[in-house]
């Protein structure tokens, strides 16, 4: 198909931010321009989302598009880290946690719903992490959610990395409108807030927020230092270890070990869907009194079900190969693998963000092109995920490829010819005049609106 007519069109001008605010009195009616939108792109083959997996989420899978196109191919796009979803230990703990405990945690930690198998990850992770004190949620995004609402008021304020999750993010927002954003990675600018906020508030609460690695750039905050800046105003520091723990760093304690920090910093968040096989996720805290607080005052976890007894038991088992000498095995591919496909990438002049970890952001720029570039990868039979403003700056699109364990050496190089494959024929289709392509590449970055 042609796009060449369409490239001035809502079909590769507009984004997702154009139809987020809908106004007037029909709250159901005006949900049609959306998903009109949505629509059009999906019938056009230009909507790379919500597609669905039909095997296991192997470095090889089955995948099934919206409209129902189905390919077999290489997967880039799945969070799987150390490829321990499909690892046999791992399923066999899953199933002898049915068996012994059923399917359904059946009730809130709060009211029953607890489980041997939770009780005793929590204190695997607390050694693991070296805070003594830990919470489960039933997702990630509640642990981030409810830890900020758990322990934040209205007078109290929060200063976040301007990148930091939704699930952080909106948790500001729900718990206070003293929120604040500093650029991304920048602690002398968090210091100037932090002095900023003590100058004219030092009655209240101040929560820095950050993240041990940073999803859509792959790169790392200087946490020793942060954490003396927080402390030097009286402020807590929280970090999300989603992306990093399990996956980087000695015996997988990721940012936190790499930078010797474990056990130093105030608060510290994850989620088990990266690295440890389900879903899931965790406050810990060196304080028994906190813990409690965000058990009852943070409604995702005393209002959503416990987590799961199979869930906690693929997450020990997880944890304990995480650990152990195949961990640092896995670790150590996963590390070959992003490092080969950085290279892969280099070589055809295409840039790679931020530095090695499972994630791979790999530089688009123009929107046009990378929808384009989107489409042609699906039909080569390549999975990765297409990100967009306004999940990151406008002209700075990008494929977020994610490395497992179990890709080969071979799969990596096929993988990245087939992007810039498709990256320089959408340019072709498009014709990004060279200078253009460049400024997008180089151009700053800013706050994610989600």
């Amino acid at each position: 198909m042609d796009f060449r007519a369409e490239l001035d069109s809502p079909l590769f001008t507009h984004f997702i931010s154009h139809y987020s605010h809908p106004t007037g009195p029909d709250l159901l009616g005006r949900t049609e321009p959306f998903f009109e939108w949505q629509e059009s792109r999906r019938q056009a083959g230009l909507w790379p989302y919500s597609r669905s997996l039909e095997s296991a989420p192997t470095p090889e899978c089955g995948v099934r598009s919206e409209t129902g196109t189905a390919r077999q191919g290489l997967n880039f796009g799945s969070q799987d880290y150390l490829s321990l979803s499909t690892h046999p230990a791992v399923m066999e703990a899953a199933q002898r946690a049915i068996q012994d405990y059923g399917l359904h945690s059946a009730g809130s930690a709060m009211l029953g719903g607890n489980t041997t198998p939770a009780l005793m990850l929590e204190k695997a992770l607390a050694e693991h992490l070296q805070m003594p004190h830990v919470a489960l949620f039933s997702t990630g995004w509640g642990a981030g959610f409810g830890v900020i609402v758990g322990l934040v008021r209205p007078d109290d304020h929060v200063v976040l990395d301007a990148l930091s999750h939704a699930c952080l993010q909106q948790g500001a927002a729900a718990a206070t409108p003293n929120v604040s954003r500093v650029p991304h990675l920048n602690n002398r600018a968090m210091k100037r807030k932090l002095q900023e906020i003590r100058a004219r508030d030092t009655r209240n609460g101040v929560l820095v927020v950050t993240e041990g690695l940073f999803s859509m750039d792959s790169d790392v905050p200087r946490l020793e230092e942060l954490q003396a800046i927080c402390h030097e105003f009286g402020a807590t520091l929280l970090v999300d270890v989603a992306h990093d723990l399990g996956a980087l760093g000695p015996q997988g304690t990721g940012s936190l070990g790499l930078q010797e920090m474990l056990g130093k910093v105030d608060l510290v968040m994850g989620a088990f869907s990266k690295t440890f096989a389900t879903n899931g996720g965790f406050v810990a805290t060196r304080s028994p009194s906190v813990r409690q607080f965000i058990r009852i005052m943070g409604g995702p976890h005393i209002f959503s079900n416990a987590l799961l007894p199979m869930q906690a038991a693929v997450v020990l088992e997880s944890l304990r190969i995480v650990r152990s000498e195949e961990g640092a095995a896995l670790r150590a591919k996963a590390q070959e693998n992003s490092l080969a496909l950085r290279a892969a990438f280099q070589a055809r002049g295409v840039k790679c963000l931020g530095e090695p970890s499972n994630v791979v952001p790999v530089q688009v720029g123009d929107a046009k092109v990378a929808r384009l570039a989107a489409k042609k990868l699906f039909e080569r039979d390549i999975f990765a995920n297409l990100v967009e403003y306004p999940a990151v700056r406008l002209r700075e699109s990008r494929f977020r490829m994610q490395v497992m364990s179990a890709h080969t050496l071979e799969q990596v190089q096929r993988a990245a010819a087939g992007v810039c494959d498709a990256m320089d024929e959408a340019r072709a289709e498009v014709e990004v005049r060279p200078s253009a392509t460049r400024a997008a590449r180089h151009d700053g970055r800013a706050q994610a609106e989600l």
